[in-house]
This record gives C-alpha cells, sequence and structure tokens, in this order.
C-alpha cells in the first residue's frame, strides 16, 4: 500500500533525512489536505528545527499551536527556539506549560536545569555552537537505517568469520600467520551518541539491577567515545574494556545497546596485531577484574597439564608464566572446540591466542591459535 507524504516525511525524519522530509512536505501531492494537520506543521516544524532554520521552524510551530495548543512535544519545541536565541524567560514558560501537561517530561527537566545553572548567554551561544543545545529537540528515535546497516554488518561479519576459519585451517593461518589489515574500517558514523543520549547517559532508577560501576554522565561518555576511538585505531581489546566497563555500570540502556553494536564490528585479534597495537593483556591484569576483560583475546604463555581430547574437542589446564618452569601466574581453563594441529607437547613451553570467558568470576580461555616452536635438533 503506498505511503501518504506525511508517512513518508515521518520515515525520513527519523532517518535523518531533514531536507527531503521538507521538500515532500512543500510539495507533496495534496498539499491541501493538510491545512489543518497538526502533525503536519509539527512535522515539518521539527525539520527545520533540526536543519537549523530556526525561522521557518518558529512559523510552522505557531500553525501547529492554532490547532492545538497544549501539546507538550510542540510546546517544548517552541521552547528551544526560545532558549537559543538566549530568552530564557520565555523558554522557562514554556517548559512549565510542558511540565503542566506532561510532569515527568525529561527534555523539560533537563532544559530548566540548564538554564539554572548554565543560563547566561554566553553559555547559551557556546551551547548552539557546539550542538548541544539538540538535547532538547524533540527526540527522534533510533535510525531505522543504522539498525539495519548493523544487521547486514553482522551477517557479513559470520560470513567472513566463517570462510577465515576454513581458509585457517588449510593455510595454516590459525598458527599464527597475520592476516593483512588494509583500508579504512568501518564506518560507525551511526552509533555516535545523540544530544538526547548525552544527555540522559545514567540510568535514573538504580534499584532494578546490580552495578559493578557508578559512572558520572561525564565518565560514561569518556568511556563510549574511547570505545569508538580505539576501534578506529585497530585496538579492538581496549574496545572491548570500555564497552564492558559500560556494560556492567548505571549507563542508560540506549548507550548500552550502541555499545554492544560497536563490538559486532570487531575483527578477531592475531599474535601479531596483540604485538603490533601492544593491547596484550596480562594475566595479572586479568585476575584483578575479571568481568572488565570478558571477551578480550590474550596471548599467554606457559605450559600445560591434565590434557584431554574428546570428541574432536581438546581441554587443558594453562599454567601461565610457568614456561621456563620458575613460578605459575595462575591455573586456567583452556578449550578448544577442535583439537589444535599439531597437538601441543605437554613436556614444552607454548603460547596460546584465546578468548577470556568468565564463570563464577573464574578466568578461562576458549582457545584461538596455539604456538609452540619445533624442538632443535639434539634435543
Amino acid at each position: 500500500m503506498a505511503r501518504s507524504d506525511l508517512e513518508r516525511a515521518h520515515s525520513l525524519l527519523q532517518r535523518r533525512k531533514f531536507s527531503q522530509a521538507i521538500t515532500i512536505l512543500e510539495s507533496g501531492n495534496n498539499p491541501e489536505i493538510y491545512r489543518e494537520s497538526f502533525d503536519y506543521f509539527l512535522t515539518a516544524g521539527i525539520a527545520c528545527l533540526y536543519l537549523g532554520d530556526t525561522g521557518s521552524a518558529g512559523a510552522y510551530f505557531q500553525r501547529a499551536r492554532h490547532i492545538r495548543m497544549t501539546d507538550p512535544t510542540l510546546l517544548s519545541a517552541q521552547a528551544v527556539l526560545f532558549l537559543r536565541r538566549g530568552d530564557t524567560d520565555r523558554a522557562i514558560s514554556y517548559y512549565v506549560d510542558v511540565l503542566d501537561y506532561d510532569p515527568d517530561n525529561k527534555i523539560a527537566l533537563s532544559a530548566m536545569e540548564f538554564i539554572r545553572t548554565h543560563g547566561s548567554y554566553d553559555e547559551v551561544c557556546r551551547a548552539v555552537d557546539t550542538g548541544e543545545i539538540e538535547k532538547f529537540y524533540p527526540p527522534l528515535g533510533m535510525n531505522p537505517d543504522t539498525v539495519k546497516r548493523i544487521a547486514m554488518s553482522a551477517l557479513a561479519g559470520v560470513v567472513l568469520a566463517l570462510f577465515i576459519f576454513n581458509f585457517g585451517k588449510l593455510s595454516g593461518l590459525g598458527r599464527g600467520v597475520r592476516l593483512p589489515v588494509s583500508g579504512q574500517r568501518a564506518d560507525l558514523s551511526d552509533l555516535f551518541l545523540s544530544v538526547e543520549e548525552i544527555g540522559n547517559a545514567r540510568k535514573t532508577d538504580l534499584s532494578g539491577g546490580v552495578y559493578k560501576y557508578i559512572l558520572t554522565d561525564s565518565q560514561i561518555k569518556k568511556s563510549y567515545d574511547m570505545a569508538m576511538t580505539h576501534f578506529q585505531d585497530y585496538r579492538e581489546n581496549a574496545a572491548q574494556v570500555e564497552i564492558n566497563r559500560l556494560l556492567n555500570s548505571n549507563a542508560s540502556d540506549a548507550i548500552k545497546t550502541k555499545a554492544k553494536m560497536i563490538s559486532s564490528y570487531f575483527t578477531e585479534p592475531t599474535f601479531d596485531s596483540l604485538a603490533d597495537y601492544g593491547d596484550n593483556i596480562e594475566y595479572a591484569q586479568v585476575a584483578k577484574d575479571p568481568d572488565l576483560y570478558l571477551g578480550c583475546t590474550v596471548a599467554w604463555s606457559g605450559r600445560v597439564s591434565n590434557a584431554e581430547t574428546e570428541g574432536g574437542s581438546y581441554r587443558c589446564d594453562l599454567l601461565v608464566g610457568y614456561e621456563n618452569m620458575d613460578r605459575v601466574e595462575g591455573f586456567v581453563p583452556l578449550f578448544f572446540a577442535e583439537a589444535p594441529y599439531p597437538a601441543i607437547d605437554g613436556e614444552r613451553p607454548v603460547k596460546v591466542l584465546g578468548r577470556i570467558q568468565v564463570e563464577n568470576g573464574k578466568i578461562m580461555l576458549n582457545g584461538r591459535a596455539v604456538y609452540q616452536p619445533l624442538r632443535r635438533s639434539g634435543e
């Protein structure tokens, strides 16, 4: 069924295609049918607001107000226009009206707090210049293009992983031969936090869960930004640590969802990439806070004991740090879904590439690759 111009504009607005939304609304097939449509004028005004055309936004909002005067979204949108101009008294008046009709309106409450603490003209100008003012705009919700792109990327990642796994078994890549890194990393621009998400970075009600890390708004944003930066620098482990910090914190569900999406773009680290980017994590560091390193890939040396092979799989205990038989840093259960070939020699030092798992606070490794030097002549 064909969609109306207004439905198409709603879709474009949610996809952040503001110019196209305005074009459809202003030059649609039947503009006369929207002459008395509150939704039409509100949608057009919001699109203009996000484009920075505050004059047209104000005109559309005024038309909408002639049709419906008590809508909280409209009143909040008009309030932010006054706030942009530095007219904080008028903005407060409108936000008070918003709270009369919607006492728990988060945007109005946040804007009132902003005016109270940073309501000078210079601070308002700074908020406009930096884009911080957008956290008081009507929210647009999740961009469906982002969801679709993430789903397609995840599917492509699964296909690529299967290819690398099968190709690696034939070519010996599983024993530490590095795959070349070329080109730019995936574009994560759609995963940048919106102004609204930054303004509501923390959960307000902590009674329903257990949170290992209680973070401030600025700490949450810093951790998220670091995860994005580390990803672009090919530092999967460093990014994973920040993601874990957020997932175990009081960060909002929206931020946690986006943090998980970042990890869907990760590539598998190798022995060489861990060394090249300085991202290998020592056992002692992981032991202090295992949950912070869940899902990270490490290269640990030592010797194995209690090895068992069953149904093609392989499990043992890795005596981390015991390669020279001086001391043992820790005993870590190690599991390979497919037994390594050639088999690990328990009488010789070994270096294992594995992904960290945690069960009941105990560190475990899901094996990825093994490196064990050949015997020298005479041994």
